[in-house]
């Protein structure tokens, strides 16, 4: 296998990258952003490729904001965006759940760990649901809470998914409900698994972690929707109707946007290492996900 293709200070290569794709797919957290800093030459490489009539389409496993959050964020970075550019793992299960899941009349409401972008995209979508940033929910276990539980009595019988995602409040009581709607039948579904997010150039837990410990207990995997699942991959492919050939994944993460791009088939992949991967992660002989190419950083393929 050839090995990866540094660009970083290759003008030649950069130009020979650049001119191969028509469309790019970016992670964010990462690569374009950590936390809330924007990484130095994000801004000037993205407008470089709007001025060469590059297709961007920003895709994020992050949940916690929806497409018009991160829209919003983008701008207040000084990256010019609209919505419609942004495909996030809550908006991908907000279609599912909506036009794909058939679910029972008397069934077809979500409890859901996670933030408000979960909500806001099934919102989006008519789902119903419950839980979420629900203050109620924000505190410890009860003794009464575990009777309550177990007799059903504060179950809503309508749940019939339990949707998680990254969720900054998780707690015992979260845990003990999802896993009663389990106990009930209810479909299991995750926004995204990564075991890490990326924040202050440094690493947090990420959805993956919330959503372990209910695999756990139930012996259940869920059904995923971010990067590497190629249903997000189809989706999007869908949505903007590309050549995917044509197009390269951009992002910080072997496992995830490097798996997403290469079984996806996509014509190219590009590591970047200012999020999770370093450049021994790929070098290992037993690497099982390698990019095509790699940079020290994004702002290393403007031109």
């Amino acid at each position: 296998m050839t090995p990866p293709k540094r660009l970083t200070g290759d003008k030649e290569a950069i130009e020979d990258f650049l001119n191969s794709f028509d469309v790019f797919l970016f992670d964010c957290d990462g690569v374009l952003w950590s936390g809330d800093t924007v990484l130095e030459g994000t801004v000037e490489t993205l407008e470089g490729l709007r001025q060469r009539g590059k297709q961007v389409v920003f895709v994020t496993n992050n949940s916690t904001k929806s497409r018009a959050n991160y829209k919003d964020k983008l701008t207040k970075m000084g990256i010019p965006a609209t919505e419609d550019e942004v495909f996030g793992s809550a908006y991908s299960a907000a279609i599912y759940i909506s036009r794909i899941l058939t679910l029972p009349a008397e069934r077809n409401k979500v409890f859901v760990i996670g933030e408000a972008g979960i909500e806001a995209e099934l919102a989006s979508e008519g789902v119903a649901f419950l839980g979420g940033t629900d203050p109620s929910l924000r505190r410890d276990m009860e003794p009464s809470d575990y009777a309550a539980i177990a007799s059903g009595e504060v179950l809503d019988p309508a749940v019939g998914v339990v949707l998680v995602g990254l969720d900054f409040h998780i707690n015992y009581l979260k845990l003990s409900l999802a896993f009663a709607y389990f106990q009930r039948g209810a479909t299991f579904l995750a926004t995204n698994i990564d075991s890490t997010l990326p924040n202050s150039h440094s690493l947090f837990p990420g959805a993956g972690s919330i959503a372990a410990p209910l695999a756990s207990m139930t012996g259940l995997e869920p059904l995923t929707f971010g990067k590497p699942s190629q249903a997000m991959m189809d989706a999007i492919e869908g949505k903007f109707k590309f050549d995917r050939k044509r197009a390269c994944m951009v992002g910080d993460r072997l496992n995830t946007d490097i798996r997403f791009g290469i079984e996806g088939g996509l014509g190219g992949t590009l590591a970047v290492l200012t999020g999770v991967s370093r450049k021994e992660d790929w070098e290992r002989d037993d690497a099982p996900f390698k990019p095509m190419f790699w940079a020290d950083r994004l702002g290393d393929i403007v031109i």
